[in-house]
């Protein structure tokens, strides 16, 4: 059984609002998941990019926490 490894994409809203996707990684696949919306995709390739997209889709959270 392969290990489970869990990362997170955080954005924040125009309100201040912080919207959080988690990553999880068994194996090649990746399992996405948002703890706003409770929204759920499984993807393979660029995992980080597509929950991204997700929370400037949905949740207009474009504000990186790490950026200066």
């Amino acid at each position: 059984m392969p290990s489970m490894t869990t990362s997170k994409v955080s954005r924040w809203d125009q309100h201040g609002r912080e919207h959080i996707v988690h990553v999880r990684k068994s194996g090649v696949q990746r399992q996405l998941t948002c703890d706003t919306c409770d929204w759920r995709k499984g993807v393979q390739f660029l995992p980080w990019l597509k929950a991204e997209e997700h929370l400037a889709e949905v949740h207009q959270a474009t504000v990186d926490p790490t950026a200066s």
